[in-house]
């Protein structure tokens, strides 16, 4: 039997591969809606959320119950004119949105008008062509104007009336002769809205050190304060470039962590606590953390006879130095060794072998020259 379209839609949306709920991926801070191909799930509100420039998203009444799915292009309710967005969620989920982002009031949350015609594309692919312009026309009339301030990006509404202009600064400025200079310059009205050097990097967008775009762009919408104890309780070197990420902040990543490593932590030794035995006494040298493995020197300063044990093996020592005991050596039975799980790099072994090796061609002397020579041989022995 030949399978229909809508036979492999229906036969994917079963498996959990509903094209519906996934969309388009090409936009920032996208949320999978699992309950796309769940019956009854429209019905739920007629709310639901436009996402417009990078990470910047609106929740809309769906006033005119339109049929509206996920990646549709519509034009919105806006003060002053309309804007154009792109739906990215509807249903029983976006409710969920509207709690997250933590509106101050239902007048926030304005009417669809409809689905965009070709007119409103055309209107809004011109205001966008303006966007970069502007910007780099807006930096140079606020440094003329001498203030302390960066502008990091700017946003045209979808019908060309409204411009947003997003800016980084570090202390209060007083921007009102610069909104009299841009609408002086630009002719629309002008919105001024500061962001921090967090959400400046997520509008941009970009790739992380571990090869993964990055969380603010992608789906990390609220940022809590990182700060260095999270580096200090994961054992990792303070490194003001390495744990920089690239918003120059320290990078969000740190706390994804920290409170496992803060729990393992707890079932370690202390640092300043001394091992003694009957050969030497010892301090801690490093520890691994999420192993449970300690390592100490019987030097204070130095790595010198590093031995490496369990937490276990530790805290008991600790005991038996408490009730005045001292053991023969730092291991179980003094002899067998802390079976330790070797990490194994997978970047430490030959790489070259992927690449192609290039032969040498062996230069061939040239025949002419030995067939010379040997006939010169003939008729040196023919002269003799």
């Amino acid at each position: 039997m030949e399978k229909t379209k809508e036979h492999i839609v229906k036969v994917g949306c079963d498996r959990g591969l509903c094209h519906q709920a996934v969309g388009r991926q090409d936009r920032q801070l996208n949320t999978y809606d699992w309950l796309a191909d769940v019956p009854g799930n429209m019905e739920t509100t007629d709310l639901v959320e436009v996402q417009f420039k990078h990470t910047r998203k609106g929740y809309y009444h769906n006033v005119n119950n339109l049929d509206l799915k996920k990646g549709d292009i519509v034009a919105v309710e806006a003060n002053p004119g309309h804007d154009i967005g792109v739906v990215t969620l509807t249903g029983r989920l976006v409710n969920l949105q509207v709690k997250k982002a933590n509106l101050k009031s239902a007048d926030d949350i304005k009417r669809i008008y409809r689905i965009a015609r070709e007119t409103d594309l055309q209107k809004c692919r011109e205001a966008k062509a303006r966007e970069h312009s502007t910007m780099i026309e807006s930096r140079k009339i606020a440094k003329g104007l001498g203030l302390d301030m960066k502008i990091g990006d700017v946003e045209y509404q979808g019908d060309g009336n409204k411009a947003i202009f997003y800016y980084i600064a570090d202390e209060r400025v007083d921007f009102r002769q610069l909104i009299k200079d841009l609408a002086a310059a630009f002719h629309v009205r002008i919105e001024m809205k500061q962001i921090g050097a967090r959400q400046e990097a997520g509008r941009i967008g970009g790739t992380g050190p571990c090869g993964r775009e990055l969380c603010c762009a992608t789906w990390m919408k609220n940022f809590s304060s990182v700060s260095t104890n999270a580096a200090r309780f994961q054992d990792i070197s303070l490194n003001p470039q390495k744990l920089a990420g690239m918003c120059a902040k320290l990078k969000c990543c740190l706390n994804y962590e920290v409170d496992d490593y803060v729990e393992a932590g707890k079932r370690l030794p202390g640092k300043d606590v001394i091992l003694q035995t009957q050969d030497a006494d010892y301090y801690l040298f490093k520890s691994d953390i999420l192993a449970g493995l300690v390592t100490y020197s019987t030097d204070k300063n130095l790595a010198a006879n590093l031995e490496t044990i369990t937490a276990e093996r530790a805290k008991t020592i600790i005991e038996m130095n408490r009730n005045g005991e001292k053991p023969l050596t730092l291991e179980e039975d003094g002899s067998k060794k802390t079976e330790m799980k070797q990490h194994v790099d997978l970047a430490g072994g030959d790489i070259s072998r992927f690449d192609k090796s290039k032969k040498k061609k062996k230069k061939k002397k040239p025949s002419t020259r030995q067939d010379n020579n040997k006939g010169n041989t003939h008729k040196g022995h023919a002269a003799e």
